[in-house]
């Protein structure tokens, strides 16, 4: 309580969403526990996980290793076996540093010692490990074989192209099925003790040869590391975390546990989207991963900003998405890059270095000179989509008349990288560059109001002709983005609109009294991270804070209860899709953190 006659601190609730904050160390704990049937489990830096993404004619406690080298593949089926041969009853446990069967009889624990190579032990239970792929040809599927002279087996995927040896290390023995064998017959091991006792192996992931496995320590110095390691990351990207923001330590495992190590065209240390399904990296996903990451680990974050430029085609274009063995550029993705290089510097841990920026602003200029030369049709003064995946909005009801369209939120995306570029500009010493720069957002800017701000509401407008329309969609309202830059009474119209989108859970996607709604529409409904950090952000620097604390309590809320899905049912708030999805979790590190920081930090000055 403040002494009596002393004013209260005046809190600054236009700072900008998304600021740097100095780590701080926090009290080790063992990590999280979640349902692997949601959240894969793996580690930093691997490229496969454990989980049961394949669930086709598998019983449902039925683990895989599942590697997301050339494509998703399921590997090896890992089941439980009791004494008598039969599938134990058992319970799944997962926490950061291991994963866990646990029945009557006994257990059987796994733990990541590297990211190529995972610890497992048991007691009472034994471990049957099968080749999941189904075999269509002498020719396909996984080759089995035992190591001569060497108590270790290994299979060989024909999808993955890689191998994967399991090495018997104490008390472990062995019933191979199938070894050297061709044709659609089961191969694999079961591994138990000869007492029925306990037994550890290793299993490792390599490509041609490798030198006999050795163990550097015990299972659990192995735990105790894995344990270590996730602790030391989550407090660097969340140190602020509280019991008022009780997911952060989830997001920060989602994040850490979907990171790969450059392979194939992932040049960099990258956070893929999940290690489910959604296994890459898409060219407007990445810059949220990059935001939250940036003030615990700042070359991860420029890493993430960075990769899809790695890409960057002849007219520089950025792909549409980046994995192991793919890079397609068949769509786009928007150019919401020059709104997160903005608040990404800000947020970095460390400045950046000129020659860092200097490569950024190369980088940034050819995306957007992109957008304005062959996205604009002759004498055009703003860009259009080819199609809803282009916008990242992929199935949107904007893009339902037509969908080669000039839309709003593109311009304002736009306007925002302009300025952005025209900042970055003034700071390396190209002022004729910045000139041009500011010249052209405001050109653009203004063409946006003029050509499709209409009736108190933006439109679409056809790239191929004068036809307008307007649509029950979110889309419509992300001209917000602009926050300070909007006029007063183009912002206020828009804050009022989204105000009807807003459910119990957050900002539903399409109206949810418009007939086009579906309660698991894609984005025709449902409730998406990326749009709800970007309309935040945009009403509190239009100065709407009321509306923009409300979105963001909203969405933690939704985070805390329903996980990290792909996205959410916005009148139920049930998780829908991919149920670990790393946008989402690093969009409520940013809203947690902002929050935390205007709870505990009232009178701290705003960075701009």
């Amino acid at each position: 309580m403040l002494p009596e006659g002393t004013a209260a601190p005046v809190r600054d609730c236009r700072r900008p969403l998304f600021e740097k904050r100095v780590p701080s160390m926090t009290a080790a704990r063992p990590g999280p526990a979640f349902s692997v049937h949601d959240i894969p489990f793996s580690t930093y830096g691997s490229w496969f996980g454990i989980s049961p993404v394949v669930a086709e004619n598998t019983h449902a406690e039925d683990l895989h290793l599942v590697s997301h080298q050339t494509g998703m593949h399921a590997v090896l089926r890992l089941t439980p076996m009791d004494a008598t041969g039969e599938r134990a009853s058992t319970r799944i446990e997962a926490a950061p540093d291991r994963l866990s069967w646990v029945g009557q009889a006994g257990r059987v624990d796994i733990a990541y010692e590297s990211p190529d190579t995972v610890r497992l032990r048991g007691s009472g239970l034994s471990l049957r490990v099968l080749a999941a792929a189904r075999v269509l040809t002498p020719f396909s599927g996984t080759y089995f074989y035992r190591e001569p002279h060497v108590d270790a087996y290994v299979f060989t995927s024909y999808e993955t192209g890689r191998r994967y040896r399991i090495t018997l290390l104490s008390a472990a023995v062995a019933r191979a099925a199938g070894p050297q064998t061709l044709g659609s017959a089961d191969r694999g091991v079961t591994i138990g003790a000869a007492d029925g006792g306990s037994w550890e192996i290793a299993v490792e992931e390599y490509e041609t040869a490798r030198r006999p496995y050795v163990s550097p320590g015990t299972f659990d110095q192995v735990v105790d590391a894995a344990r270590a390691a996730f602790t030391t990351f989550c407090d660097a990207v969340a140190p602020w975390r509280s019991a008022d923001t009780p997911a952060a330590e989830l997001a920060a495992y989602v994040l850490w546990s979907a990171t790969v190590r450059p392979k194939g065209f992932v040049t960099r240390t990258a956070v893929l989207m999940s290690k489910h399904w959604m296994d890459k990296v898409w060219s407007w996903d990445h810059c949220f991963n990059a935001l939250a990451l940036a003030p615990g680990d700042s070359e991860l974050a420029w890493d993430q900003f960075a990769l899809p430029f790695d890409h960057q085609d002849g007219s520089g274009a950025l792909p549409d998405s980046v994995t192991h063995s793919e890079v397609l550029h068949n769509f786009v993705k928007p150019p919401i890059h020059g709104w997160a290089f903005g608040h990404l510097r800000r947020r970095l841990a460390e400045g950046a270095e000129p020659a860092r920026l200097a490569d950024a602003y190369d980088k940034l200029s050819r995306w957007t000179e992109f957008w304005l030369t062959a996205r604009r049709t002759p004498g055009a003064a703003l860009p259009h989509y080819e199609h809803g995946n282009d916008s990242g909005w992929d199935n949107a009801t904007t893009f339902d008349p037509e969908r080669v369209v000039v839309t709003a939120d593109l311009a304002a995306f736009l306007v925002l990288q302009l300025r952005a570029l025209a900042d970055l500009a003034q700071e390396l010493g190209r002022l004729d560059d910045a000139v041009r720069w500011t010249r052209e957002a405001d050109r653009t800017q203004a063409a946006m109001f003029d050509e499709l701000w209409a009736d108190g509401r933006f439109v679409a407008r056809s790239a191929d002709g004068g036809t307008t329309w307007d649509s029950s969609s979110l889309l419509d309202l992300m001209p917000i983005v602009l926050g300070e830059h909007l006029p007063e009474d183009i912002s206020t119209a828009l804050a009022h609109r989204l105000e009807g989108h807003l459910t119990e859970h957050g900002l539903a996607t399409e109206h949810p009294a418009s007939p086009c709604y579906l309660s698991d529409g894609y984005w025709r409904g449902p409730i998406w991270a990326p749009s709800t950090v970007l309309i935040e952000d945009g009403l509190r620097r239009a100065g709407h804070l009321r509306l923009a604390d409300d979105i963001g309590a909203r969405f933690r809320a939704l985070c805390e209860t329903s996980g990290f899905a792909e996205n959410f049912d916005a009148l139920t708030g049930s998780g829908l899709r991919d149920r670990a999805y790393t946008w989402t979790a690093s969009s409520y590190l940013l809203l947690a953190e902002a929050y935390e920081l205007r709870r505990t930090e009232p009178t701290r000055t705003a960075e701009v």
